[in-house]
């Protein structure tokens, strides 16, 4: 069964770093293109980063120069380093898997919390 699995997230103070891990399994990981997400509360749900399988990255424009996405497809993991974190980065973070082709064969994760406070 396809299963993609966050981990990493947490308590941090602003300035701080975390990295967030998805774990992928029951599907061709090299086929897809992955994206982390986010969702404040109240907000709608927002593309972080985007990494495809051949490593081209696109990033939010609030997250270029803080945050890198990248990908091992030996280990069907996907990664998000942030850094210099802010409250108002506060979410829970989704990883999201979309094939490359055929754009109706989609997954999401359950999500991790990341809360930037003092």
């Amino acid at each position: 069964q396809v299963q993609l699995v966050e981990s990493g997230g947490g308590l941090v103070q602003p300035g701080g770093s975390l990295r967030l891990s998805c774990a992928a399994s029951g599907f061709t990981f090299s086929s897809y293109v992955m994206s982390w997400y986010r969702q404040a509360p109240g907000k709608e749900r927002k593309l972080v980063a985007g990494i495809s399988s051949d490593g081209s990255t696109n990033y939010a424009d609030s997250m270029k120069g803080r945050f890198t996405i990248s990908r091992d497809n030996v280990k069907s993991t996907v990664f998000l380093q942030m850094s210099s974190l802010k409250p108002e980065d506060t979410a829970v973070y989704y990883c999201k898997a979309r094939h490359m082709y055929a754009l109706g064969l989609s997954y999401w994760g359950q999500g991790t919390q990341v809360t930037v406070s003092s």
